[in-house]
């Protein structure tokens, strides 16, 4: 049974350490092969969130493509990672997939992105389709244009040197179930990979056991993350207080020997009652729960 808590109980864990949050051990977990890493949204920005991850041992982390971008104008974001001894491993990068007219120049895009990702060592660029408006949004229209453009656009990050993964996204032209079955069946996977994100299939209605299991062969990247619909962190919380049936996801992920590490997720906002590094601490102890180590 998955444990909930109130938000006396989230007050009383950011006044006391976070000790009111530790769940009753779980006898004989197994070991585990997964590396875990954490993604930058938590966070007012890459230097506090690069800070709180490492400190935490994860091994880790993912910032949004465009920062990136930003960061490498003044430098670039590897003295930010080297000093904390913290490895890049993607970023989230958004695009339009959906505007043919516009192609080209995203995929350009894309691939200047990817080439920082690889410069600073990581392996993944996480594709974030465009938004939609809904319900006046015509998926099946759209379908063409989504699946041509993911096609070109990760056989030219493949030829850059790193993965493009579709990572299906609340709000956007590839949201629901049958959206990402639709598309993952139609892609090429030997180029466009699975990057899901289990909260916000969770949120948006579907069972991301079932996905997980069902794309599981071509799912090189994943965000971690549990939804229990509250007013906190855009409807998500720290792992394990949610909805979310993540141990079955874990063990499924287990199995996939392409993927090497899963990245921890929590988004921003509604004033939590949690600091980001506390949400953070909060998400490691649930994993230590199933066997999962961290850098000391």
């Amino acid at each position: 049974m998955k444990r909930q808590i109130s938000r006396r109980e989230f007050s009383m864990a950011a006044g006391l350490g976070l000790g009111a949050l530790a769940l009753p051990a779980v006898k004989g977990a197994p070991a585990r092969r997964l590396k875990i890493g954490h993604t930058g949204i938590t966070w007012r920005g890459p230097e506090e969130a690069i800070k709180d991850i490492a400190s935490l041992g994860y091994y880790g982390f993912e910032p949004f493509g465009n920062a990136l971008e930003q960061y490498e104008a003044r430098g670039g974001m590897g003295a930010l990672l080297d000093q904390a001894k913290l490895p890049l491993i993607s970023a989230y990068c958004g695009t339009n997939l959906t505007d043919e007219t516009r192609r080209s120049a995203e995929i350009e895009k894309m691939v200047r992105w990817g080439k920082i990702i690889k410069k600073y060592g990581g392996t993944t660029v996480v594709i974030g389709p465009n938004g939609a408006r809904r319900p006046a949004f015509d998926f099946a229209a759209a379908k063409p244009n989504i699946v041509a453009t993911l096609n070109e656009m990760c056989k030219a990050l493949a030829d850059a040197g790193v993965v493009g993964v579709l990572h299906q996204h609340t709000g956007t032209c590839v949201e629901f179930r049958d959206e990402v079955y639709a598309v993952m069946e139609a892609v090429d996977t030997k180029y466009v990979k699975f990057g899901p994100d289990v909260g916000q299939l969770q949120k948006g209605g579907s069972d991301p056991v079932k996905i997980v299991k069902d794309f599981l062969s071509v799912i090189t990247h994943v965000h971690i993350k549990d939804w229990d619909g509250g007013p906190y962190w855009t409807n998500y919380c720290p792992l394990g207080q949610g909805k979310v049936d993540l141990a079955a996801i874990m063990d499924l992920l287990e199995t996939q020997q392409e993927l090497k590490i899963a990245m921890v997720e929590l988004d921003s906002g509604g004033n939590p009652p949690l600091t980001a590094l506390q949400a953070a601490q909060a998400s490691k102890q649930y994993l230590q729960k199933l066997g999962y180590t961290f850098q000391t």
